[in-house]
């Protein structure tokens, strides 16, 4: 009598992702992605945030197409602070201009503000806390006084004076914004930093040859992405909120850019009549920091390395 063959069942794709034991770096950092993304989906909110994000990024690539008139110029004799139906979805401003396309376009100025400020901001914030945390002693100390020097002014007050000093425009403003939003990433990377820096698995790193420089690069600056990914997203409705700030002086983007602060601040003088001036780029101000702000929790429950798995 032959023995029966046990056939072992394929895994599924799930099962395969949410293996314990991985058979390659591969399977487990996908697995470790799969897992962050349930997290994550399980939050509705935090949905429709990242909906309304990517509407953001897709109203920005196709504002040639969506938008059904120019920006910057428009019919000041016939078309002049028009109420929004009609041709005109939601109306036209002080100069004939339609204020939907000024939106769609002003999306553009809005993400090139976020992202330049992001990429400038978080590196250095990042490099600074790493740095700060695992030299400790007059480093630490040095670069800190410098951070706090920095967090003792308010944003938007620092990022004037700094506006004031380089000139008005888009360009000087991403600048001045960034100068003023590297200190709480700093922070957030120096207390990572000095949670592990005297773990185990560093003192095998530095056991094995590496240079503090490595150490620092290769091996904890990882570890701090996590929290920082979460701090920048969160942070991204202030720096909206600051650049329409700098263009509501007239220090951020200049005319005719659509830019939206600039937009609240030449429909202000109509508040009371053409309401819809103002009310349009402000609604779209706090529709896109809502948006950002409840990615940014969503992110930060599903970067949780203390949540449970599911």
């Amino acid at each position: 009598m032959t023995e029966a063959i046990p056939t072992t069942r394929p895994l599924s794709r799930r099962e395969w992702l949410m293996s314990d034991r991985p058979q390659s770096r591969m399977q487990a950092r996908l697995g470790r992605a799969y897992l962050v993304w349930s997290r994550f989906a399980s939050n509705r909110l935090a949905v429709v945030g990242l909906g309304i994000i990517i509407a953001l990024l897709l109203v920005a690539i196709f504002a040639g197409v969506l938008a059904p008139h120019s920006p910057v110029s428009g019919d000041l004799r016939n078309a002049r602070l028009l109420p929004p139906g009609g041709e005109y979805l939601l109306g036209t401003d002080d100069q004939g201009r339609d204020i939907l396309s000024r939106l769609i376009y002003g999306s553009r100025l809005t993400l090139y503000v976020v992202i330049l400020v992001a990429i400038i901001a978080a590196p250095l914030g990042l490099l600074v806390g790493t740095i700060s945390g695992y030299a400790g002693g007059w480093v630490d100390s040095v670069l800190m006084r410098i951070t706090d020097i920095f967090l003792a002014f308010p944003k938007l007050i620092l990022a004037l004076a700094f506006v004031a000093a380089l000139g008005p425009g888009i360009e000087n403003a991403v600048i001045a914004i960034a100068i003023t939003s590297w200190p709480p990433y700093a922070r957030i990377a120096r207390a990572e930093t000095l949670t592990v820096r005297n773990s185990d698995y560093i003192a095998a790193v530095r056991l094995m040859g590496a240079s503090p420089t490595r150490i620092v690069l290769r091996h904890i600056m990882p570890l701090c992405l996590s929290s920082l990914i979460v701090r920048v997203t969160l942070d991204m409705a202030g720096i909206i909120l600051t650049a329409a700030g700098l263009g509501f002086l007239g220090l951020g983007a200049q005319p005719p850019l659509p830019e939206w602060g600039a937009m609240i601040a030449s429909g202000r003088r109509f508040i009371m009549d053409q309401w819809w001036v103002a009310a349009a780029p402000g609604f779209a101000i706090l529709i896109v920091s809502l948006g950002f702000n409840l990615l940014g929790d969503g992110l930060r429950d599903a970067l949780d390395p203390r949540g449970s798995n599911q």
